[in-house]
Formats: C-alpha cells, sequence, structure tokens
C-alpha cells in the first residue's frame, strides 16, 4: 500500500547531498524529533524543478523554526544531485542548498510513496509528516505544475495548531493567528456568527 494519511510513513535509508557531502538518511532517524516535509520531484537539471527545490531551500529557516525538517527526492543519483547544487542558478542550477536531496536510484522511495508514474520518475508530491511519522497531509501535482511553498507552511502550521489546541480544528484559508472552529454543532456557531456577521 503507498503512503496514506494517518498511517505511518513507510521508512527509508537514503544516500543524500547534505550541503557538499554524501550522507546516508533515516527517516525513522527524526521521529519524535522533527516534523518531516518531505517532497519529490520528477528530475534533476529541469525546469520547474530547480525553481521548487530553491523556492524550498531559500524558505529553510521557517521550517527549522517550525521543528521541521525539509526533505526533496528523485529518482536520479547523488552524484547528479551534487553537480546540480553546484551549478549555478542563472544557468539553472540550485546554487546551493539548505536541506538534504535524497537519491532514490532503485525507484523504491517513489513506489513506496506511491508517486512513481508509469515514465519512471515521481509526480511533484509532498507529504507533511508528523513527530510520530504518522503522514498528516499529502499533494499531488502533475509534471507542469509548481507548488506553493506558502501553502505548505500554511499546513504545517494548521497541522501543528491542531495539535495543540484538542477540540479545534482549521477552516478554509486558516493561517496562523486566525480563528478556528470549536467541534460541536453549538460550539461551532461561534466561528459562523463571527464570520458571517451582518454588516
Amino acid at each position: 500500500m503507498p503512503a496514506q494519511i494517518q498511517k505511518e510513513a513507510p521508512d527509508f535509508t537514503a544516500d543524500a547531498v547534505v550541503g557538499e557531502d554524501f550522507k546516508q538518511i533515516k527517516l525513522s532517524d527524526y521521529r519524535g524529533k522533527k516534523y518531516v516535509v518531505l517532497f519529490f520531484y520528477p528530475l534533476d537539471f529541469t525546469f520547474v524543478c530547480p525553481t521548487e527545490i530553491v523556492a524550498f531551500s531559500d524558505r529553510v529557516k521557517d521550517f527549522h523554526d517550525r521543528g521541521a525538517e525539509v526533505l526533496g527526492c528523485s529518482v536520479d543519483s547523488k552524484f547528479t544531485h551534487l553537480a546540480w547544487i553546484n551549478t549555478p542558478r542563472d544557468k539553472g542550477g540550485l546554487g546551493g542548498l539548505g536541506y538534504p536531496l535524497l537519491a532514490d536510484v532503485s525507484k523504491k522511495i517513489c513506489a513506496d510513496y506511491g508517486v512513481l508514474l508509469d515514465g519512471g520518475v515521481a509526480h511533484r508530491s509532498t507529504f507533511v509528516i508528523d513527530l510520530k511519522g504518522v503522514v498528516r497531509a499529502i499533494t499531488h501535482h502533475d509534471l507542469q505544475i509548481g507548488r506553493s511553498v506558502d501553502e505548505t507552511l500554511r499546513v504545517l502550521d494548521a497541522l501543528q495548531f491542531s495539535e495543540t489546541h484538542a477540540g479545534e480544528e482549521c477552516p478554509a484559508n486558516w493561517t496562523k493567528g486566525g480563528a478556528s472552529i470549536k467541534v460541536g454543532v453549538k460550539e461551532s456557531k461561534e466561528y459562523f456568527e463571527k464570520t458571517h456577521a451582518k454588516k
């Protein structure tokens, strides 16, 4: 079964580029320590992919401030990753990277997460994994559609809010500091009365 919401994220150990070094990353090592935002993309040295990877890197401190690690993953080798990281941004490269880039040459991780396309690459999929190692949010985009880092951060904020505010849920377009909905037929009316008050 591919990765599913409310189920434990499939564990893996993968070669990765961290900074300019090769290291092994094991997903379960983050359990109990950090949230994980794991995103898949099709291929190195392509077109939409560097815009997403750089966007996550430019905002990686925002994830770290929330106790989360970002992990990128594709079917490319660690050597190709390193070459792309060392390529300047104005040449279509990454120009350095602030988080690990995983090499899934065997395509097992992509298959385990249910993101492997018939062509042998992953679609643009993002998994938000909580401190217990459980998948709490999944988004899938087709190859032509880039992701929003702001939306990924919003989802992470909503997850963390829900974990610390029992009996409250986050409505559509909720952002940090926004009004939540109290669970219950009577209790929820407070939110609806406030947001739909006649002017």
